[in-house]
């Protein structure tokens, strides 16, 4: 049995929850945030069959996008914000960081 732990940002989520819970595919669903744009995000955890780890990554994949995103950089901390001039830059926002981990016992109570 695998641990697959999906962080994906939270305009992908909704889709990929669709698409997973088709393919009868269980989440659980965990809040998070992430660190570069302090955006929110969600991690999906979801429990399978070793056989299953495929078909949930393939789902994973085909369910978050990633685009690019116009951002405005965070202003200096402890310098001086007269002479700092945010310019927006282009980052690519979205897809998926997956992690699949072994399991060695599952209890469901």
């Amino acid at each position: 049995m695998k641990l697959v732990l999906a962080v994906v940002q939270d305009k992908d989520v909704s889709r990929l929850q669709d698409a997973l819970s088709e393919k009868e595919f269980k989440t659980t669903k965990l809040a998070s945030s992430g660190g570069f744009l302090k955006e929110g995000n969600t991690t999906l955890m979801i429990g399978c069959d070793d056989d299953q780890v495929d078909a949930a990554l393939n789902i994973i994949r085909d369910n978050c996008s990633q685009r690019e995103q116009m951002v405005a950089p965070i202003s200096p901390m402890g310098g001086n914000a007269d002479s700092y001039i945010p310019r927006p830059v282009q980052v690519e926002v979205g897809g998926a960081t997956v992690f699949v981990l072994p399991v060695e016992s599952f209890f469901k109570f």
